[in-house]
């Protein structure tokens, strides 16, 4: 007999097949002017949210993905990369000019880097396949990023979608009980923020 979280699951399958379907069709124009604002809404959430000697944690993109690695290069700041371990979860590591490894999830990650203590990071900008208004995000349907901020100190960190306008649902998008809402997201629209509570 089938539970509410098979349903759940199911239910944000049909989603994400529709949700990449959606993405493949984005244009490179579109990538590019999501980047510009994620350049230029940069300096507005840092100055916001960012301490000085604090890392900005970004992520290595995938296909569909945009990708914002340009931040390591336009801005004299620390930047952390996530790495997956299928035990134990996603570690954010400091991103130097060594070479990369690949992690559990076949991404490119500084896995040899030393982990990054939450309070030392002061912003996150994950990727998503969609969002929706209240900021609950999906994801690849490993829970990677949701398992990860369920604890407090990683919940604190004001965390941000890079996504394409036509991935922010209208409707609510099924979630389970332990999905946890972003602070909003970075579209070719511009900065979207809003209040994000558990």
């Amino acid at each position: 007999m089938r539970n509410i979280y098979d349903d759940i699951k199911s239910k944000k399958e049909l989603k994400r097949k529709e949700y990449k379907l959606i993405r493949n069709l984005n244009s490179s124009l579109i990538h590019e002017k999501i980047k510009l604002n994620v350049k230029s809404t940069l300096n507005i959430l840092l100055n916001k949210y960012h301490v000085e000697g604090k890392y900005i944690g970004i992520y290595w993109p995938l296909k569909g993905e945009i990708d914002i690695r340009f931040i390591k290069e336009i801005h004299n700041h620390k930047i952390a990369l996530p790495s997956s371990s299928k035990t134990k979860g996603i570690s954010y590591h400091h991103w130097s000019n060594n070479q990369l490894e690949i992690d559990s999830n076949c991404i490119p990650a500084p896995i040899g880097e030393k982990e990054i203590n939450p309070n030392d990071i002061s912003i996150l900008f994950v990727p998503a396949i969609a969002i929706d208004h209240k900021g609950y995000r999906l994801g690849y349907g490993g829970g990677y990023f949701d398992r990860l901020r369920q604890r407090d100190l990683w919940l604190s960190i004001p965390s941000f979608v890079v996504i394409s306008n036509n991935c922010i649902s209208k409707k609510p998008l099924p979630r389970d009980r332990w999905d946890v809402p972003f602070n909003g997201w970075i579209s070719e629209k511009g900065l979207h923020q809003i209040k994000a509570t558990k």
